[in-house]
């Protein structure tokens, strides 16, 4: 992990290389690109459904 000074070089060449107008465009989408990752992470840990039922998700009103 990158102590103080790494962290100011690093963010001098994000500056570099995006420019200044485009960094909050970069900060908005690297925090959407961070929730989806926490999301898809947490999806992953949810238990699956191995009963193998094909119940189909309508309702019973539907059986016309």
């Amino acid at each position: 992990m990158p102590g103080g000074p790494e962290w100011i070089i690093i963010l001098v060449v994000v500056l570099v290389l995006f420019g200044g107008s485009q960094l909050p465009k970069l900060a908005k989408n690297l925090g959407k690109a961070q929730k989806e990752f926490k999301d898809g992470m947490a999806d992953a840990n949810k238990p699956v459904d191995t009963t193998g039922s094909t119940t189909p998700s309508t309702s019973p009103d539907d059986s016309n």
